[in-house]
């Protein structure tokens, strides 16, 4: 049996999900109410939530499309998540109907969902595996099966290494996956982050409570300096405006309604920075 059709394992409704907390911040139908409870204790910890989510969903959009017009043709999504509307491969056809977009991710409801949601599309595939094995992914059958490794790749890992602890050390996850990646190809991220408290005292402040709730409730949840968050680029040349909050990376017109046009709230909008780059 392949990779594209095995049976994810059974999903644990006792515990929250990532994926399945994200998608009832969405508006999404595909959480419990584990994932509910640890969603709303994140929100009691700090209002506005689902800005930091919302806000990164429109990036990696606007990132996609991005690197698309860059002239990647074929993606690899880390940490996908359960699928909405205009999802990577979605927003890469926008600009090539030949783009192929992997994505991975280690929900079994996610993978559950989202071979169902590509089944007969012949451009995308969705693989069980995890960013803390990125051997795994790249030598995976779905990966090896789909993409040319041997011609630039768009590297996704929207709002997934902050999920990371410290000593899963992801950077060098990150950079075992940039290693493997022919010049051309592009990398985009997005990050929780927390402000200088210097600069911005109350943005800190924040930033260190929701750790806090994240950690209580789902056990993962880091907030990183904006340095640290820049060692996850590997180096490659950061495509302008560079490492911003989100709402600043390249946002689109105002009164937009296509994808990526959401635009956060101005109370959260330093908690979560990105960018992307390109490998010389």
């Amino acid at each position: 049996m392949s990779e594209k059709h095995q049976n994810p394992p059974e999903i644990d409704m006792s515990k929250p999900s990532i994926a399945r907390v994200y998608s009832y911040f969405l508006g999404g139908k595909d959480h419990f109410r584990v994932d509910r409870e640890m969603a709303n204790h994140a929100e009691g910890a700090v209002a506005g939530v689902t800005d930091l989510v919302m806000g990164n969903r429109a990036f990696v959009q606007r990132a996609v499309g991005c690197m698309a017009e860059q002239g990647i043709r074929q993606f690899l999504d880390i940490g996908s998540g359960l699928p909405t509307d205009r999802n990577v491969h979605q927003i890469a056809h926008r600009t090539a109907p030949e783009a192929r977009v992997v994505y991975v991710d280690n929900d079994p409801m996610v993978l559950a969902h989202a071979r169902a949601f590509l089944a007969d599309h012949g451009t995308t595939a969705a693989i069980n595996e995890d960013l803390t094995t990125p051997r795994k992914i790249l030598d995976a059958e779905g990966t090896r099966q789909l993409l040319d490794l041997n011609r630039p790749v768009g590297l996704v890992l929207g709002g997934v290494l902050h999920h990371l602890h410290d000593s899963e050390e992801p950077q060098r996850l990150t950079r075992e996956l940039c290693d493997a990646l022919v010049p051309g190809s592009h990398i985009a991220v997005s990050h929780f982050c927390r402000p200088d408290p210097e600069e911005h005292p109350a943005d800190a402040e924040r930033a260190e409570r929701l750790e806090r709730a994240f950690l209580e409730k789902l056990g993962t949840g880091r907030w990183r300096g904006h340095d640290e968050v820049l060692g996850a680029f590997c180096g490659w040349e950061m495509l302008p405006p560079g490492l911003v909050p989100l709402d600043e990376w390249r946002p689109s017109p105002v009164g937009s309604t296509g994808p990526g046009s959401y635009r956060m709230p101005t109370r959260n909008r330093r908690l979560i920075i990105g960018g992307v780059a390109r490998k010389s």
